[in-house]
């Protein structure tokens, strides 16, 4: 097969396999969502899951976010593990690893309709944790580490949504945001892993996904980049409320009742 051939015959894969709309939507949407998962390491998924979901489906939204996140942020690995607390990673994720398979389970099984209902009431519920600023203030214990990891690994195979909880056991110890956010980043780098695998046996990775990390991981990459850039820089509570707004908005935005607004 000459070059040339090779060329046309991967340009064809790549037109057909991309969706009919919703790609420049999906650009913008990424830079955000990156933004937010580079300062604070986590909320990503509450913005670009529910926009992006009410554009291509929750099916095709959620591996492809996993895929860019999985990509873009492997180079915030090495410092966080050398910040992080791995024994209570590793701890937590020993949860994960029940909980991503269940989730994964949920999101190639259920009506894509119903499922981004669920997804919806799950981001509204998980911001109203933040919002709320309950935090989980005693002392960690194994269990309880190994629970969350479980409720966190069911909602990120289902919808790559478990930063929250993950969020609202570390932040309210003494621990300061600096160890919770590698804490964070190392904790979803090993459950990309366990949902690679999910997500493989599950047949979630169709050729729309890859087309689709073609696109966007370019994007989403300047934004982890630059949110990189304003942890230490930015005030942690300002930006949190910014977060905070983005994802009520992106909830709201997603609701199958609105559909037609982001296309």
């Amino acid at each position: 097969m000459s070059f040339d051939t090779l060329l046309a015959n991967t340009s064809a894969w790549f037109v057909a396999a991309l969706p009919d709309q919703g790609i420049l939507s999906l650009v913008a949407i990424a830079l955000i969502a990156g933004l937010a998962r580079g300062f604070s390491g986590f909320g990503a998924a509450l913005i670009f899951v529910p926009l992006g979901g009410a554009i291509i489906g929750p099916k095709l939204i959620s591996p492809v976010l996993l895929v860019i996140d999985g990509l873009a942020t492997l180079g915030m690995i090495p410092p966080a593990w050398r910040s992080a607390n791995r024994r209570e990673v590793f701890t937590m994720a020993a949860g994960g690893v029940l909980g991503v398979p269940a989730g994964t389970a949920a999101l190639a099984l259920m009506d894509p309709l119903a499922l981004r209902w669920a997804i919806t009431a799950i981001a509204v519920c998980l911001l109203g944790l933040l919002v709320s600023g309950w935090r989980y203030h005693g002392e960690p214990r194994t269990y309880l580490t190994s629970l969350t990891g479980l409720f966190a690994g069911l909602f990120s195979g289902a919808a790559q949504l478990g930063g929250p909880p993950v969020v609202a056991y570390w932040l309210g110890g003494k621990t300061d945001f600096g160890r919770v956010r590698a804490n964070i980043i190392l904790y979803f780098a090993i459950s990309t892993c366990f949902s690679v695998v999910s997500y493989y046996f599950g047949g979630l990775f169709v050729d729309a996904v890859f087309a689709l990390t073609i696109v966007i991981l370019p994007s989403y990459a300047i934004g982890l980049y630059a949110g990189s850039k304003l942890f230490g820089l930015a005030k942690e509570s300002t930006f949190r409320t910014i977060c905070y707004l983005l994802i009520a908005a992106s909830a709201i935005l997603g609701m199958p009742a609105l559909d037609g607004i982001l296309r």
